[in-house]
């Protein structure tokens, strides 16, 4: 793995230094865009909006527009803006972990140790692990500030990258029903369900079958056989026939009734 950031944890007056890695990879298919006709790769280009001309990487700077005018932003511009947030992922609390909503978690990222601080590493693993709490944390990471939380993981220290309060949008737009009514008998055979299809969570078990199915289909195709796509008609359940729909779930066979 290559590190996508080096820096420290900065742990009251302690300071970690470590490295970052993402803990994620892309698994899906790698499609090209080709031209329908020669089937020849399609190119993007960086094209000048008033000469139409393409301009080379190392003449594109970042500006941003204010009072309908450009200001041109250089490196040491976003060095400056935060300096210590740059190089040190500071902690600023300490929190339950579980009070933290789901909604919020965004990137993981693995954290190592980097050369003399192994000690100090262990130190925060340990003291996270024995308290139940997660490091909540502040930092610039390519141009960037990130909300994150540090929180123990098996034998290592995990960075997960957080969404700001102002990014999540407001739900008060969903047009959701208010008042339905529910006759006991639905709900008692929902449940009834719900615990007929309860089992362990084991992420291992769920694959991407439809990468897989996918690349089934290339094959084929690759061979000269033609794709069949099968008709599916999704009836959806009408209110007065909720419970049986339930019932029917429920005697359907292929699941184990949880204990």
């Amino acid at each position: 793995m290559r590190a996508i950031w080096s820096g420290s944890i900065g742990f009251g007056l302690v300071n970690i230094p470590v490295k970052l890695y993402s803990a994620t990879q892309d698994s899906r298919l790698d499609l090209d865009m080709l031209d329908s006709k020669t089937l020849a790769h399609i190119k993007f280009k960086r094209v000048s909006e008033s000469t139409g001309k393409e301009v080379p990487w190392e003449q594109i700077v970042k500006g941003y527009l204010y009072n309908d005018e450009y200001v041109v932003l250089e490196d040491e511009d976003f060095e400056a803006a935060s300096p210590r947030k740059s190089k040190i992922i500071e902690i600023e609390s300490f929190v339950e972990e579980q009070e933290i909503d789901d909604i919020y978690f965004e990137s993981p990222y693995y954290i190592e140790p980097a050369k003399g601080g192994e000690k100090a590493y262990q130190l925060l693993l340990k003291t996270l692990e024995k308290t139940g709490k997660a490091g909540l944390s502040r930092f610039v990471l390519r141009s960037q500030e990130h909300l994150s939380v540090v929180r123990p993981r098996e034998n290592y220290l995990l960075l997960h990258q957080l969404r700001f309060e102002e990014e999540i949008r407001s739900s008060e737009d969903l047009s959701i029903p208010a008042g339905t009514q529910l006759a006991k008998k639905e709900l008692d055979m929902a449940m009834e369900l719900v615990k007929q299809y309860t089992a362990k969570f084991d992420i291992s078990q769920f694959k991407d079958e439809y990468k897989a199915e996918l690349l089934k289909i290339i094959k084929a195709k690759a061979s000269g056989k033609k794709t069949v796509v099968k008709k599916m008609h999704v009836v959806h359940t009408k209110n007065d026939e909720l419970f049986d729909q339930l019932k029917a779930s429920l005697a359907k066979p292929g699941k184990k009734r949880a204990s």
